[in-house]
């Protein structure tokens, strides 16, 4: 029932920037040859092509990778998403120093898009490697989820624009009073009209703020009420790849970022990626029974698969391992 609450909601806000569009269009197609339609249309236009639904964009550090050059690395990314259920990546792309890895639907044509990061990627064996792109496949929001986010995102647009300016306003007018207190005398600060204007602008921003507030605390209430269902739907996807034992591994090892520091180290000492390499993948191969004579691998990737991929990406490596000091400064 609160899904389909948060549904409706969403699909409340979405139809209210709708309806800016079309309030726009018909005053100007009304009375195309007054100013004030003009006006008036182009206003409202602005502020439906402003809270309009994003479509999504590849991050810009982000590098999409051809698939001729990256043959391996394409092969093992549909093998996953076959297994998830997802639509194979058209792009698979590479950022430097981010961590996370994700997959999504971007621009007009919705193309599937795998963004992958490199300094876990190259910490993970060949095992986890599918656990990092089983996750990032089983975060593809479905279709009403991802209404309800644009919703979110389009009442958090409305906040800023009515009260979420108001810290700049407050020191610009810090700034006005200082400038009048310096003045030689009174008369030098004609700012009456200016604070009357900014006063009466605060006032609209309240008066539509107070709802805009509370469509956006109900439907952030509605979300989070479901939220134990999303990551439930969420996992069930991605234990079809790997096992939930691989998936808490994975979150563990993300979350702690114990895996970064070392590479960190060993990139400012200048060791080489092969190396960096060897000393991640040493920690997996210790297991309660012995040392495993090759990190663990799966069906979906195995030991040699993986390695071919490492020789696909060194030259990114090689690049990537230079900035690996900024990461936690980013």
């Amino acid at each position: 029932m609160k899904r389909v609450l948060a549904l409706v909601l969403a699909l409340v806000v979405h139809l209210l920037t709708l309806a800016f569009v079309a309030l726009g269009a018909w005053a100007i197609s009304r009375a195309p040859g007054f100013i004030w339609s003009w006006l008036f249309g182009g206003a409202c236009l602005a502020i439906g092509w402003a809270l309009r639904p994003r479509l999504g964009a590849l991050p810009a550090d982000a590098e999409v990778l051809d698939r001729a050059a990256a043959g391996q690395l394409y092969a093992a990314a549909d093998r996953v998403a076959e297994r998830i259920g997802v639509p194979r990546p058209t792009k698979v792309a590479i950022r430097d120093l981010a961590t996370r890895t994700a997959y999504d639907r971007v621009g007009l044509a919705r193309t599937p898009v795998l963004v992958i990061g490199l300094p876990l990627w190259l910490a993970l064996p060949p095992k986890q490697r599918v656990a990092l792109l089983a996750a990032a496949y089983a975060r593809l929001p479905t279709g009403g989820e991802r209404v309800v986010s644009e919703a979110l995102a389009t009442l958090e647009s409305w906040w800023d624009a009515l009260l979420g300016s108001s810290g700049p306003l407050r020191v610009r007018d810090e700034a006005q009073t200082k400038i009048a207190a310096s003045s030689l005398g009174a008369m030098d600060h004609p700012g009456t009209t200016y604070e009357a204007a900014g006063a009466f602008g605060r006032v609209i921003g309240r008066v539509l703020g107070g709802p805009v507030l509370l469509i956006r605390y109900a439907l952030t209430r509605l979300v989070q009420a479901g939220q134990a269902r999303t990551l439930a739907r969420q996992r069930a996807l991605a234990l079809r790849a790997v096992s939930e034992r691989d998936l808490n591994e994975l979150e563990e090892l993300a979350a702690g970022a114990g895996y970064l520091a070392p590479m960190q180290a060993a990139a400012l000492r200048g060791e080489s990626v092969a190396s960096i390499r060897q000393s991640a993948l040493a920690r997996f191969r210790l297991t309660d029974h012995g040392v495993l004579d090759s990190p663990p691998h799966s069906e979906l990737l195995g030991t040699r698969d993986s390695e071919r991929i490492d020789e696909e990406l060194l030259a990114h490596y090689t690049r990537a391992i230079r900035g690996f000091g900024l990461i936690g400064s980013l």
